[in-house]
């Protein structure tokens, strides 16, 4: 199974003046931190609210130092569980940003083509006599035989 893990990382930003440079930096400098070992992690503004549930901006600005609120979302393949998942995402992303807090937002698993693909053309192929799927592969490895020697012939020429 493979999911999409999103955390939630509090970036601290000094020497600024508005949220929107803040935010600006963070990401900067986030990407900084995570490249070129994770460059596949997204990274987003994040979202804060109030305890009343009013839509506050990703950063909180103070005396010219800011914490940004910023969205990391990363694929994580071949796991069995969602709990997995979410640690390998903690410990990828957390080894690269040190000293920044991280939280789990959600993790969402990812439907599988593969897995589909086969079954639609097994249930196809079911459909189709058996018998002619034996002589597709007659008529393959006849055509194959035939090349092989051909080939060789034009190598003993040369």
């Amino acid at each position: 199974m493979d999911c999409s893990v999103a955390v939630e990382a509090a970036v601290p930003v000094y020497d600024v003046e508005s949220t929107d440079e803040a935010v600006r930096i963070a990401i900067s400098k986030t990407g900084e931190m995570l490249n070129p070992d994770l460059s596949y992690v997204e990274i987003s503004m994040g979202s804060r609210h109030s305890p009343s549930g009013e839509e506050l901006p990703p950063a909180f600005v103070a005396a010219d130092e800011a914490l940004v609120a910023l969205e990391l979302e990363m694929t994580v393949f071949n796991v069995e569980r969602t709990e997995h998942a979410s640690r390998i995402a903690r410990k990828e992303i957390g080894q690269r940003l040190e000293n920044i807090p991280l939280k789990i937002l959600r993790i969402d698993p990812i439907a599988d083509d593969d897995e589909e693909s086969p079954e639609t053309n097994s249930e196809t192929g079911s459909n189709i006599s058996s018998g002619d799927e034996s002589a597709n592969n007659t008529d393959d490895d006849s055509d194959g035989d035939n090349l092989i020697p051909e080939f060789d012939e034009l190598v003993e020429e040369s």
